[in-house]
């Protein structure tokens, strides 16, 4: 499966307002709400998420079609590790951590900010790492 790499980073935009409405409120019911989301991109794959029916929907009409598009497994694992950071943030907050609450929301925040900003996706970074750690003879797409 290929998705149109702008799609994953419209999300990524989506993610950071959100996150970041997560830390100034202190509202772990916001944290919930994204890791429904990152768990929909987890197990059911990035094109099934809202923030992809959004993009679909609204975004790409409006844009020229893309240049090239992207293996979805990549983001398909950022998409696991948000909800990783997601479920740890909620863990912290259930239980009174407030520490582990921020910096779980934090982590997966710089890491949203990152692709929305910059086009850098640091999951799919950490995915493409094991895939080359792990299977040393085979091609794998930059």
């Amino acid at each position: 499966m290929h998705v149109d790499p702008r799609g994953p980073r419209f999300a990524a935009t989506l993610t950071t307002v959100v996150l970041a409405l997560t830390l100034l409120t202190g509202s772990p019911w916001l944290l919930a709400l994204q890791g429904v989301v990152f768990a929909f991109g987890a197990f059911r794959g990035i094109q099934h998420t809202p923030y992809a029916w959004l993009f679909r929907r609204f975004v790409r009409p409006r844009l020229a079609p893309p240049t090239e598009l992207e293996d979805a497994r990549p983001p398909r694992f950022a998409q696991t590790l948000g909800l990783a950071f997601a479920v740890v943030g909620l863990l912290g907050a259930v239980t009174g951590e407030t520490a582990v609450f921020l910096v779980a929301t934090g982590f997966a925040l710089a890491a949203a900010f990152l692709n929305a900003a910059f086009g850098f996706c640091l999951g799919c970074e950490v995915y493409l790492i094991i895939r080359r750690s792990t299977h040393p003879r085979e091609e794998i797409p930059a």
